[in-house]
């Protein structure tokens, strides 16, 4: 096992830090949380999830696709103590979720759905970051900042104003650590991958800031664009406000949606990796879930943001050569010394170059192809995931999904209308001959349709209402039959039953 752990995991567990390191303070800065709760997150996820998970390929941090719903969160309460209370009460949730074995759940969610809703964080992660990356400097960037400009006749002054609030060196910054992340994941670059792109991004942009301190303060970032870990970080841990527990609902209920929303993350991610595992492994998702809600409990009582399986560090892991959950805790044990004995390093860090990488992954999740490939596959699939989207920007991730999950769910129910019976018409003489064949299930969301379709049958007329090939009909549906059958003979109508059990319809009159 040591030899394992030397030869493959140890520089599986380096490359996964390098990757991770940029993200959880990226992530940490996009949630509005302290920059130190995304590494305390990732050192929880690498050092607490992996001895409890099964997964050899995991690896576990603070998830860039909760942010926007954390950032929210974090400001409805005005205080971070309050916030962890929602962090604990998410990773109770998921420890029930696997104890009740729910780690099926995800499967209840149609990937259109899922989809809408990744694609909508990402666009409120862009939408977050831009400010960041332009170096503004007022509190209300969407507002009072950029709409401001469109707001009346001089325009021309508008920008001028606009323009006194952003900083150069923080845009040059933002291109170039954009550029690295771009041009890295092209072929010529391959041989270079070895070393993470987000890694290089964070070491391009620290290099640049220090050439315009060199050349001209002009372009030199201010103390506020920089990366702010405290020396002691011990000293600066906020904890979970216990006395707030139960003064709202809403508390409640974000952490059952972050609990939720975690899982699902988790679970997609987990199906993701063990598709990558060369040996076949699977996963336990519900020994993933409760590891996870350990995990989340741990956050909430340390101060540090939730955290889910993410598939970029798992992968990440992969690459690198990893053998077992060893590479994740090292990972962790990696970040946990960056903390305590470097975080003058880690303070050189610009905001815009984390804003840099979490505009790429905001642009991954909502990519122009993703909206081509799902209008592609038809209304169906595309209505619920832009009703997903546009309602969870309207409105919150909670009832966006909902919205979502309801459109798709009409169309099941459209669906099985149309599939659960079928009508063949035929004239024998000067009589016309109907059939009704009911098909393997029919259920009560099929009355209307029916009721309309023995409605249109004329008198004078012969119908056969054939059942034998059903596995399975509703009483709804034989109450209707039966009753159709006792008043056909007002309309001359002839019916026939084949397959098909009458039931007594006297007591409903």
């Amino acid at each position: 096992m040591r030899r394992i752990w030397l030869r493959h995991d140890l520089p599986a567990g380096l490359s996964v830090f390098f990757v991770a390191l940029p993200l959880c303070l990226g992530i940490a800065l996009a949630s509005g949380a302290p920059l130190y709760a995304g590494i305390l997150s990732g050192v929880i996820g690498g050092m607490v999830v992996s001895v409890i998970s099964k997964s050899q390929f995991g690896v576990s941090g603070p998830a860039a696709g909760l942010s926007p719903l954390l950032a929210a969160a974090i400001l409805s309460y005005g205080d971070y103590r309050v916030f962890l209370l929602v962090v604990i009460i998410a990773g109770v949730f998921q420890l029930l979720l696997g104890a009740l074995k729910l780690g099926v759940i995800a499967n209840y969610f149609p990937s259109a759905v899922i989809k809408g809703m990744l694609a909508a964080i990402g666009i409120m992660l862009i939408a977050k970051q831009i400010p960041f990356s332009l170096g503004y400097d007022q509190p209300d960037f969407w507002q009072s900042g950029f709409i401001k400009i469109f707001s009346s006749k001089d325009v021309t002054g508008n920008i001028r104003n606009f323009n006194l609030h952003i900083g150069r060196g923080t845009i040059i910054i933002t291109v170039v650590s954009l550029l690295i992340m771009i041009l890295w994941q092209r072929p010529f670059a391959k041989k270079w991958r070895v070393i993470p792109a987000p890694l290089v991004a964070v070491l391009a942009g620290i290099a640049v800031n220090y050439i315009f301190g060199w050349i001209t303060t002009d372009l030199s970032l201010k103390p506020t664009q920089l990366v702010n870990i405290p020396a002691n970080i011990f000293g600066e841990i906020v904890f979970p406000d216990f006395s707030k527990l139960f003064s709202s609902a809403a508390i409640w209920k974000d952490g059952v949606i972050v609990g939720l929303l975690a899982s699902l993350e988790t679970l997609l991610c987990v199906e993701a990796i063990d598709k990558l595992d060369r040996h076949n492994r699977i996963t336990p998702v519900n020994r993933e879930l409760a590891a996870q809600g350990i995990g989340n409990i741990t956050c909430g009582l340390l101060g540090a943001i939730p955290i889910t399986a993410v598939i970029v560090r798992g992968a990440a892991n992969i690459d690198a050569g990893a053998r077992t959950r060893l590479s994740a805790f090292t990972h962790g044990l990696f970040l946990l010394l960056a903390v305590l004995f470097i975080p003058f390093a880690l303070n050189m860090i610009p905001y815009a170059a984390l804003a840099a990488i979490l505009l790429v992954t905001g642009y991954n999740l909502t990519k122009p192809k993703l909206f081509k490939n799902m209008w592609s596959l038809g209304t169906k699939q595309f209505l619920p995931f832009v009703l997903t989207i546009v309602i969870i920007l309207v409105t919150d991730l909670l009832i966006g999904v909902t919205a979502g999950l309801l459109l798709s769910a009409f169309y099941i129910i459209k669906n099985n209308f149309k599939a659960e019976y079928r009508i063949d018409k035929r004239k024998v003489h000067e009589t016309e001959m109907f059939h009704i064949r009911l098909n393997s299930n029919v259920t009560f969301l099929n009355k209307v349709k029916l009721k309309e379709a023995l409605d249109k049958i004329p008198e004078y007329s012969v119908l056969t209402i054939d059942g034998s090939d059903c596995h399975f009909i509703d009483y709804d549906i034989l109450e209707i039959i039966s009753e159709f059958e006792s008043k056909a003979r007002d309309r001359h109508i002839e019916v026939h039953l084949e397959g098909i059990q009458k039931v007594n319809v006297t007591a409903i009159h």
